[in-house]
């Protein structure tokens, strides 16, 4: 769990939440900083603000949901909007008030690598927002691959949303990819953190991931891709993961 001083995403959205306009600066390993376009407003957006490609995924959710980073809760709450039973999840104690006082009823502060089958068993992992980031390495990928096995039914599904980095010509992204590989790392694992007045989290691995590199890392898991939904003019995608019949 994160202690008040590093939550600075939980901040900034508490405090966005009531009232204060502000942004979200990322910071990486290599020094360079990014301000978010859409800034915290896209946390709290409504269905009919999201992306094309964001409904279409979400229409594959079914039974009981395990809502993993779930922020301030906007797809969770979306999802029991429709009736299904939701467990929204984070790191971040903030925003999982936010997620409470927003009207999500289930919700747990703990990071994606205490999830296991105690807290249940659950026919949709929801990993939006980018959320495939999480997974933080091709070797933390499989391992986390392997509890969701065992924390699922037979016929359940990831929804988990990512991105490209291959997508781009921005000299420092392309130096960042090369840096990566002359150590041994993905060229999309990200070492990050989230900076917010004086609060700072611990750095963190994110992984963008492109379609190949999807499916080395479900090559031997119980998962295999069912479809991609691609965004419209963007590197960011919807992978939709079903599990592998293992007979």
């Amino acid at each position: 769990m994160l202690t008040d001083t590093q939550d600075a995403y939980g901040h900034l959205l508490s405090d966005y939440h009531n009232g204060r306009e502000n942004v979200e600066i990322v910071e990486r390993e290599d020094g360079f900083i990014d301000v978010s376009r859409l800034g915290p407003s896209n946390y709290f957006a409504e269905y009919a603000d999201w992306a094309e490609h964001q409904r279409t995924g979400i229409a594959h959710a079914t039974g009981r949901v395990l809502d993993i980073g779930c922020g301030v809760g906007r797809h969770s709450i979306y999802l029991q909007e429709q009736g299904l039973e939701v467990l929204g999840t984070d790191i971040s104690p903030l925003a999982i008030q936010t997620c409470q006082s927003r009207g999500l009823k289930n919700v747990l502060v703990t990071p994606v690598t205490q999830l296991s089958s105690k807290i249940g068993i659950f026919d949709t992992i929801l990993m939006m927002g980018h959320n495939f980031g999480l997974f933080g390495s091709r070797k933390r990928a499989k391992w986390l691959l392997k509890r969701f096995a065992a924390m699922t039914t037979d016929t359940a599904k990831i929804i988990a949303e990512t991105m490209d980095p291959y997508q781009t010509e921005e000299p420092y992204h392309l130096a960042y990819h090369q840096f990566n590989r002359d150590r041994g790392r993905m060229s999309g694992q990200l070492k990050l953190r989230i900076r917010y007045r004086q609060y700072t989290t611990p750095w963190f691995d994110y992984l963008f991931v492109s379609k190949s590199e999807i499916e080395d890392i479900l090559d031997g898991t119980a998962w295999r891709i069912e479809r991609y939904i691609d965004a419209a003019n963007t590197p960011t995608y919807v992978a939709i993961l079903c599990r592998r019949d293992m007979s």
